[in-house]
């Protein structure tokens, strides 16, 4: 009988002479990596992601602030109490910068779907689990950002989290418009541009259900508030927003990431 030793030191030699005859590298920190995986990157960089920290956050979208005076005696920004933003609440892994920026690229651009399964529980760690949804929507690309892809990104995360969460996937809504990318506009633009891009498919209603709506970036939320509307035209009583990371618009670092906003599909 082959022990857990005996299986373990056989698991290192096979790795050290898979090392040296295809040395491999994290695409991160470009250190050299000691296991057999599927993912290209090492264990430290595939670590959780530190929370977004601020003092003051708006209750409903979660939105940073330097200071209190945006937000009004409830908590909300004026974004919130306007009534623009489509969701309920929103739940974010970390802010979009540093390895957890990598990541989103390596999975969303390059193309290593395996890393959906580690992000996927970057965004269970986040979400409290006294909530209750009765679906999850992955946000939908138009069929030709799809199909110049590959895949849908935000729905490969969505199945993670329906398979961790017990709760049925669904894609009632599709995104019938391609928008101009949302870098360099203003968030009003932003919010006119997504304005009409989505709508709920024919089929069974979605009348008194909790959505949970899954994206990777969250920008100034206006994709994210279209979806979400649409979802409730289609008869959704509360539809939350999760995302891997939202930018950290404080101090001008939205400016300083500006150039990635298209690619990273921002909301």
């Amino acid at each position: 009988m082959v022990t857990d030793g005996v299986r373990h030191a056989m698991r290192r030699a096979v790795c050290g002479l898979l090392d040296l005859l295809f040395p491999d590298e994290c695409r991160i920190c470009e250190q050299p990596l000691h296991e057999i995986s599927r993912i290209p990157v090492c264990l430290y960089c595939l670590k959780q992601p530190q929370a977004l920290d601020a003092e003051f956050f708006c209750r409903t979208c979660r939105t940073p602030f330097l200071n209190r005076y945006p937000l009004d005696e409830t908590g909300q920004c004026s974004l919130c109490r306007l009534g623009l933003n489509g969701f309920d609440d929103v739940y974010s892994a970390g802010a979009y910068e540093g390895n957890l920026r990598k990541l989103i690229h390596l999975f969303k651009f390059e193309g290593v779907r395996p890393l959906a399964r580690p992000l996927g529980n970057f965004l269970a760690q986040v979400l409290p689990r006294e909530q209750r949804f009765d679906a999850i929507v992955p946000m939908p690309l138009h069929w030709r950002r799809r199909w110049q892809r590959g895949f849908n990104q935000s729905e490969l995360l969505a199945r993670e989290i329906s398979r961790r969460w017990n709760v049925p996937l669904r894609s009632p809504v599709r995104r019938k418009k391609a928008t101009v990318p949302q870098a360099g506009l203003t968030s009003a633009q932003r919010r006119k541009n997504v304005q009409g891009a989505f709508e709920v498919k024919r089929g069974p209603r979605l009348d008194g259900l909790s959505i949970l709506l899954i994206d990777d970036v969250l920008t100034t939320g206006a994709t994210a508030s279209a979806c979400a509307r649409a979802l409730k035209r289609g008869g959704a009583a509360r539809v939350s927003l999760l995302t891997l990371a939202r930018r950290d618009r404080r101090g001008g670092m939205d400016v300083q990431t500006n150039s990635l906003a298209s690619a990273a599909g921002g909301s």
